[in-house]
């Protein structure tokens, strides 16, 4: 993403590693949160915050300290653990290319041979353990904790420290780059206090926040502010932030932005600042958002998003007042690849005006829609085509298995799975076919996993792939690959010809047959 050399887009969590050889930055949390925790864990039921029907009004109280002491047993630090490699520096660093590499090359240095290149920019490489520092919070009582998903990236290991002092390990249960969140599961002998959720739609720019979390590793810490701006984006497919002015410095990442109903309205992700500390211009991703990833993580282990497979761009008014438009809103089809709305009869030049209900007036707008409509159900999009609005019927995909990221298992086949090939395949349904956005009437075997040591993962296969032909025939059951496979051993071929789709998009691929 581009930004002005004078701004800074940060992480607001650890970018900065502490190293396991240096004494721990985080101070012990204070410990009179643990009779609270222990009376809301007891309690079973969702922090919130006294006189929320009060609170509504969003008048200035005069203390937060209420709404701190309510909903603080619930939110975490997050201490995370890796292993990073770093070089022996054994001299100066020298550019590959440069011309005392070519020497290094041909007559070699003491102790360096020739051929050897350029000793000082080669070397061994030493692991060291490494720590970094989020937030997160409680949204069960039976251990389920939201953060960023950057928090806890290609960590080993990742515990949690409570507001009362109680640590406990941490497993992921799923995690989304795409909105940076991470769903954790702790196990505890006993209830944990937890918050939730609430309508990110409702706040309002000026209405009061609070955020909790973990700055700078100085342990547990409250800020407030104000909701500066709604619906902002940085550089995601499906952001939409929350600005605000409330401090938000690194470690806050993953930590709770609250309203005065001690409702969770966003997750505190970055800031904007030109040093890397708070300038108070904050986000946070919205709750609407974040809520709705978290429940496809806490089933599946991954997102299921919805897949439409056009390509658009906003309207202008040149674009409407060519199109004889009342107004600049929608968003425009460019190219209708093979997919779910081709199959509906959408076309290039199209302008999308409403999603299963809603009006789409950008095309961010129609991008979290399908995104949040659910896959293999049919939805009903209205398009402005040559002045008259046209009402299709479009049964979404699924857009990680569109573009070769999902898992791609399906449990619904009728048969069951075999192996072969270094895949494990599964006749095509008409239900799976919906989900992998390609036409219900397709014929072949869907590409469930792949042995990522496999020939077929050599040759770019990918789980959501469909198998239509092999040996230039076509393939429908397991038992017709298996009997083209057969016939071109018989023959005494080494490999045969597979005819793969993906997204609708077919190519031929040679797999060994040995």
């Amino acid at each position: 993403m581009n930004r002005p050399s004078s701004r800074h887009f940060l992480t607001a969590s650890s970018l900065a590693l502490l190293m396991a050889l240096t004494p721990a930055f985080a101070q012990e949390p204070a410990t009179p949160g643990a009779e609270a925790a222990q009376e809301a864990a007891n309690s079973n039921e969702p922090l919130t915050a006294p006189d929320s029907q009060a609170r509504q009004q969003q008048v200035m109280p005069e203390s937060f300290a209420d709404l701190v002491e309510k909903v603080s047993p619930a939110v975490v630090n997050i201490t995370t653990t890796s292993t990073v490699s770093t070089p022996l520096a054994r001299g100066p660093q020298l550019p590959e290319g440069s011309p005392f590499s070519d020497l290094f090359r041909e007559f070699g240095f003491p102790g360096f041979p020739p051929g050897e290149g350029n000793p000082f920019q080669r070397g061994p490489q030493r692991e060291q353990r490494s720590n970094a520092l989020g937030s997160g919070f409680v949204i069960s009582p039976d251990g389920l904790i939201v953060t960023n998903n950057h928090v806890i990236d290609g960590a080993d290991e990742i515990e949690v420290e409570f507001f009362s002092g109680k640590r406990l390990p941490a497993q992921v249960i799923g995690k989304d780059d795409k909105t940076d969140v991470a769903v954790l599961k702790v196990e505890s002998d006993d209830p944990l206090p937890f918050v939730k959720f609430g309508d990110s739609d409702r706040a309002r720019v000026g209405d009061w926040v609070l955020a909790l979390g973990n700055p700078l590793g100085q342990g547990f810490s409250a800020s407030t502010g104000i909701v500066s701006a709604r619906n902002r984006a940085l550089s995601g497919t499906y952001d939409d932030f929350i600005q605000t002015d409330a401090a938000i410095n690194r470690g806050n990442s993953g930590g709770p932005l609250f309203n005065l109903d001690g409702e969770v309205i966003g997750v505190n992700t970055a800031i904007l600042s030109p040093n890397g500390g708070s300038i108070g211009i904050g986000f946070s991703m919205a709750s609407n958002v974040v809520s709705k990833v978290v429940e496809q993580l806490e089933e599946f282990g991954e997102t299921r998003r919805g897949w439409l497979g056009v390509k658009i761009q906003p309207v202008t008014d040149d674009i409407a007042e060519s199109l004889g438009l009342s107004e600049a809103k929608g968003a425009m089809v460019t190219d209708v690849p093979a997919g779910p709305a081709a199959d509906a009869g959408m076309k290039a030049g199209d302008v999308i005006t409403s999603f299963d209900g809603g009006e789409v007036k950008y095309p961010r707008d129609l991008v979290r829609r399908v995104a949040d409509a659910p896959v293999g159900e049919a939805v009903a999009v209205v398009v402005q085509r040559e002045g008259e609005p046209v009402e299709l019927q479009v049964t979404l995909g699924r857009r990680e298995l569109a573009e070769g990221t999902g898992s791609g298992k399906v449990s619904s086949a009728e048969e069951t799975a075999s192996d072969v090939m270094g895949m494990t395949l599964a006749p095509l349904t008409p239900e799976i076919a919906a989900e992998l956005g390609v036409s219900r009437d397709m014929q072949g075997l869907v590409v469930q996993s792949v042995d990522p040591s496999g020939a077929a993962a050599d040759k770019g296969l990918v789980a959501g792939d469909v198998i239509t032909e092999a040996g230039q025939q076509p393939v429908a059951t397991l038992a017709d690959l298996e009997g083209r496979i057969k016939e071109a051993r018989e023959a005494g071929r080494k490999s045969i010809l597979v005819m793969v789709r993906r997204a609708g998009e077919p190519r031929f691929v040679a797999l060994p047959v040995g």
